[in-house]
């Protein structure tokens, strides 16, 4: 899915990345760690082409789609579920296009696609991903723009949810919601279909969720296998044998 070749980039003279090869295999879950200020927004963005990399290359399928919670919805005058609705861009375009289709061929292969993507079944599961955050029916036929801006955080991240992007970039996505909708949300990722990236400080969510952990640290990726839990004890293994040969050093 991702394939990260020797990287290299710096903000304002101080570098925040310069590191070896990393692949990441299709449909692994993510978590991404390191201390605040070691990079690990500026990763997200150079992997969605919004920064440019000084040297080396991250390769993504052209094809892939790409989805993070950029900001909170506008204050738009769509009802909220209206708004989970319009992120499946291919399921309204398809829609649209039906609607004035003269061929038959060309219909009947529009009815295929749409049927392939659940189109039917969209708005329920978009009234799912809105009740697991905290929506209720009656919260779903209202605007967007009679919410708050933590509101319309979560609104945002149903969106993106609904849309299942090929690689799904999500940056402490419990900073908005309350313990059930973390909860639901780490069910959520745990049975998500495709690749996710997942910053967080929520050791909870790193333990229930993802199988890999990529640790940003002086600069360099190092990419674990298992959970936060597990990261931590090899993490703390490798530091204690580093110690031990140091002392060893310092004693000869």
């Amino acid at each position: 899915m991702i394939k990260i070749e020797n990287i290299s980039f710096s903000i304002g003279g101080r570098k925040l990345l310069d590191t070896g090869n990393i692949t990441i295999p299709y449909g692994h879950k993510i978590g991404v760690v390191g201390r605040n200020g070691t990079g690990k927004t500026t990763l997200f963005r150079l992997i969605k082409g919004d920064l440019e990399l000084e040297s080396g290359q991250i390769f993504i399928p052209k094809d892939a789609s790409i989805g993070d919670v950029k900001q909170e919805v506008s204050e738009n005058d769509l009802s909220v579920l209206e708004t989970i609705l319009a992120a499946d861009e291919e399921r309204k375009a398809l829609l649209k296009q039906s609607e004035i289709e003269q061929n038959p061929e060309r219909i009947s292969e529009i009815q295929l696609r749409l049927e392939d993507i659940g189109a039917w079944s969209a708005e329920a599961r978009a009234s799912a991903i809105l009740k697991g955050l905290g929506f209720d029916e009656e919260d779903n036929n209202r605007l967007c723009k009679s919410f708050s801006g933590g509101w319309r955080m979560r609104i945002s991240l149903a969106a993106i949810l609904f849309s299942q992007p090929d690689l799904l970039l999500l940056d402490e996505p419990t900073n908005y919601l309350d313990l059930e909708g973390t909860i639901w949300l780490e069910n959520y990722l745990v049975s998500y279909p495709h690749t996710v990236l997942v910053i967080s400080h929520d050791r909870n969510l790193l333990n229930n969720c993802v199988n890999f952990i990529l640790h940003l640290e002086d600069t360099n990726l190092t990419y674990y296998s298992g959970n936060y839990e597990k990261f931590a004890e090899t993490r703390m293994a490798q530091l204690e044998s580093k110690l031990s040969e140091i002392k060893k050093q310092d004693k000869k």
